[in-house]
């Protein structure tokens, strides 16, 4: 069983050799957002493997009522203030809206948040992405894909929904993913998605995925550090769970977070969707 002392802590950085090792044995791994180098470094420190600089940014930094506005600029200054506060965790960085549009156009911006400090690059969509991530990939970017619910296209999906109900559409996301790995990701990334969805793709990638919503059996789960925290703006979204409770310490939250997705406490069904 699972124990978050200090044994147990990331004691060397975390790679993408790592978690499609810990992929391959069975072992669940935490990702937390993070956006400044104070609670970067609390979280490292806490275990989490993978911190993500989200464009999430722009609703819990800059008071935006979305992901859209937020530019690669502003993404390449927090990857640089989070690779300062980083100890041990891998770190990878969402490429805003319209960043990625064209190839040529993603590989000039993945290479300025790289350059701040990224070490994989995220991007929203589905089998539009293939000739992107296929040139990232051969230019040694490592690529995330984002699936499911795609809070930048938040618009046409007419609001924050779950993906992938309609048996129609749940064949599109497992054919899309499944696509994406072969053009070279290297890890996938579902948000609200059915529990049921997430599983049967997670058990035919042969890369690590990571879940927000999309129940328990992918390989990595994460939340918005403001969310875990309980210091979010309006109601909280189902998936989210507040850790900063019972006289926890933030440090403390952090680390009862990374138990729970170790153990497989979290998320529940109640976290779920089906």
């Amino acid at each position: 069983m699972y124990t978050n002392n200090s044994q147990n802590k990331i004691a060397r950085p975390i790679t993408i050799s790592r978690l499609q090792q810990m992929k391959e044995q069975g072992e669940k791994f935490a990702c937390l957002t993070s956006y400044d180098a104070t609670f970067t470094n609390a979280i490292s420190h806490s275990g989490v493997e993978v911190i993500l600089v989200g464009d999430s940014l722009g609703m819990v930094i800059q008071g935006q009522d979305s992901t859209l506005p937020v530019s690669i600029e502003d993404m390449c200054y927090h990857v640089a203030a989070v690779k300062r506060g980083n100890a041990h965790s891998f770190l990878m960085a969402d490429m805003p809206f319209m960043s990625y549009s064209k190839p040529e156009q993603a590989l000039d911006n993945a290479a300025k948040l790289m350059q701040a400090g990224a070490q994989m690059v995220k991007l929203e969509g589905g089998q539009w992405l293939h000739d992107t991530i296929s040139l990232l990939s051969q230019r040694g970017i490592p690529v995330c894909a984002h699936l499911g619910l795609t809070p930048q296209a938040v618009h046409k999906l007419g609001g924050y929904k779950v993906q992938g109900r309609d048996e129609h559409i749940a064949k599109s996301i497992e054919t899309e993913s499944l696509n994406l790995v072969e053009a070279g990701a290297d890890m996938l990334l579902y948000e609200c998605i059915p529990t049921s969805l997430a599983k049967r793709i997670t058990e035919q990638v042969s890369v690590p995925t990571i879940g927000i919503g999309a129940g328990p059996h992918t390989d990595g789960q994460i939340l918005v550090l403001h969310d875990m925290l309980g210091v979010n703006l309006g109601k909280p979204a189902r998936f989210v769970k507040n850790y900063l409770t019972e006289g926890r310490s933030i440090q403390a939250a952090f680390e009862a977070y990374v138990t729970e997705v170790k153990q497989q406490a979290f998320p529940t069904t109640d976290h779920s969707f089906e």
